[in-house]
Formats: structure tokens, C-alpha cells, sequence
């Protein structure tokens, strides 16, 4: 079983247009809604895998019902805790020719009291799951070392923790050794405050948070593929990509991946890449399932392109988590 734990979940609604025009009245071609935040997101693609998921996070309001109901329809094991503020709603444009256009609510005040209650979900489940995996921005009324504080209660359980956050959160949780982060490209220039140009420069990055406390790195680099950073070398993983229809939630179906096959090594990396470029060929934020997958089409290898420019390079910049 994987455990996640989504401290800021949502429900994603999307819409696509054939184009976003300002202070226009637009009709939707197609419209959905899917269970929102990473932690979910990874729940949903190891659902859609077939293996065993438990979801932990706040809700509240109808907003938070009609979450806990969606994964419950996926077969997702829900361990939710009520909160008295409601479930955050985020909405995504998706215009004709690829765009996408995000906007991001901030989510419920959590009362110090709830925060407690989910770490003592953590505590509940952890120690029968494979993994444990914290995900995603924190709501109000957690500071950013919560994240640091659950990092400490999931390894105090005897589970493996991957950590995919960024901001002040990230380097918190760093000092706690968590056994996997995964960053993007802009968070990796984030929290080592300098500009990453090519493969190398995230290369470098990546052994810099590896020095500052986690066990290993995987980095998305958008569609220069994924870097392995750990204990048993570097490794670099990339797959074409026909027509890229939605990037949301690609990366955590990346890290679903990559827990499912074992969350180390090569073989994990090519199960990551594959996820990866499966899900950005889905709408809105779909989960591959099985069918979706080619990893014939996965190249990985031991000799990263250091030298290779990103095609989208990063520049340091405050940001958050979705």
C-alpha cells in the first residue's frame, strides 16, 4: 500500500476553449471535474495501476463530500479528517493549441487541532504502507515546518518518505533526511537560487539537495525528461511526446511511477518517464492507466546529456506547490 498525504487537496475543475480571450464570455467545449492536489493525484495513478492507496487529507464542506465521494468511486481508501473550513476549488483553461491557464485557490485555515489530527492519520497508517508520500503547497495555518514535523512522524513509523513540495517547506523538511524528493525544473532553481540552463545545471542542483539532506532526487524536467540522482549513480530518463493536452498532475503521476516499481534505480526511473509522458497526452488532469503506457518508447541511461540545453530554462523565483 502507498500512503498519501495531500494537507491542501482540491477539486479540479477544467474547461477546454478554443481560445482564452479577457473580459469575453466563453462557452467550454468539454468541461470536467477530477479530485485535485498532488497527494491526490498520486492516489488516483496508483489506483489506476491497481495497487492499494490510503488517501490522507482535511475536508470540509460539500466541497470536501464530493472529493471523498470521487476517490471513493476510484476505489481510493479515504482517511480524511473533518476541518471546519471548505475544500479549496481550482479551475484550469485548456485552449485549443495547448495553453493552459491555472488558477489556484489558496485553501482552508487549519486549526491547529486538525493539522495534529492529520499527523495522527500518518501515525494510524504509516507503518503498513510501502511508501509514504507528502505532497503538494500547505493550507494556512500550517507553517513550513509541518512538513519537516510529518517527514519525522512517517520515518518514526518505519516508512520510506518521498517529498514533492517546494518554497520554505522544502528545505524545512530537508534537515528530517527524506528518502526522495521530487522536484520540477523551477523548484530545483528555487531552492538552490541560481539559474539552471541545461541538463547539467539541474544535474548539479540535484547533488546540492542531496548534500543538504534527501537520500535521492527525482527532478521532471519538463520535456527534457527526468534525472535519477541517488546513492547508485545518476540517470537520466527522457520518452517522445506526440501532442502534450494538459501537464496537470503529470508529475505526480511521474511519482507514481517511480513508488510503484520500487522508487530507486533505473527500472523505476523508465516507470516514472513512461507515467510522465502518458499523462501529459491526457486531459485535465487524467491518470494513466496500463493501456496508456509505452514504455518501449522510454530511453534511460547512465551518462546524462550535462551538456544539453533545457528547453525551458529556470530561474530562481518564489512559488509554491499546487
Amino acid at each position: 500500500m502507498i500512503l498519501t498525504i495531500t494537507p491542501n487537496p482540491s477539486l479540479d475543475r477544467s474547461y477546454d476553449i478554443a481560445s482564452l480571450d479577457r473580459g469575453a464570455v466563453l462557452r467550454a467545449d468539454t468541461d470536467r471535474v477530477d479530485p485535485g492536489g498532488k497527494g491526490v493525484n498520486l492516489s488516483r495513478a496508483i489506483g489506476a495501476a491497481g495497487l492499494d492507496t490510503t488517501a490522507v487529507l482535511p475536508l470540509g464542506g460539500p466541497e470536501g463530500a464530493l472529493l471523498a465521494r470521487l476517490l471513493e468511486r476510484l476505489g481510493i481508501d479515504v482517511a480524511g479528517v473533518d476541518i471546519s473550513g471548505s475544500t479549496r476549488v481550482n479551475v484550469a483553461v485548456i485552449e485549443a493549441d495547448a495553453t493552459l491557464t491555472k488558477i489556484n485557490a489558496a485553501g482552508p485555515l487549519l486549526a491547529p487541532a486538525e493539522a495534529d489530527a492529520l499527523l495522527a492519520r500518518v501515525r494510524d497508517h504509516a507503518p503498513r504502507a510501502t511508501w509514504t508520500a507528502c505532497c503538494g503547497s500547505l493550507p494556512r495555518g500550517l507553517g513550513p515546518q509541518w512538513y519537516a514535523e510529518l517527514v519525522a512522524t512517517a520515518h518514526a513509523a518505519g516508512a520510506r518518505i518521498a517529498l514533492d513540495t517546494s518554497g520554505p517547506a522544502l528545505p524545512a523538511a530537508l534537515a528530517q533526511r527524506p528518502d526522495i524528493i521530487k522536484p520540477n525544473t523551477e523548484e530545483l532553481a528555487e531552492a538552490v537560487g541560481r539559474p539552471l540552463a541545461t541538463v547539467g545545471d539541474a544535474l548539479a542542483a540535484a547533488e546540492e539537495l542531496r548534500a543538504a539532506g534527501a537520500r535521492a532526487v527525482l527532478a521532471s524536467l519538463g520535456a527534457d525528461g527526468q534525472l535519477l540522482v541517488e546513492d547508485s549513480g545518476h540517470y537520466w530518463g527522457h520518452a517522445p511526446v506526440a501532442t502534450v493536452r494538459s501537464d496537470v498532475g503529470a508529475g505526480d503521476a511521474s511519482l507514481a511511477g517511480f513508488l510503484a516499481a520500487g522508487g530507486s534505480g533505473p527500472t523505476a526511473l523508465a516507470a516514472a518517464v513512461a507515467h510522465g509522458a502518458a499523462a501529459v497526452q491526457l486531459p485535465g488532469s487524467s491518470m494513466p492507466t496500463p493501456a496508456d503506457l509505452r514504455p518501449h518508447e522510454v530511453t534511460v541511461t547512465a551518462d546524462p546529456a550535462t551538456g544539453r540545453p533545457l528547453s525551458s530554462p529556470a530561474v530562481p523565483a518564489t512559488g509554491a506547490a499546487r
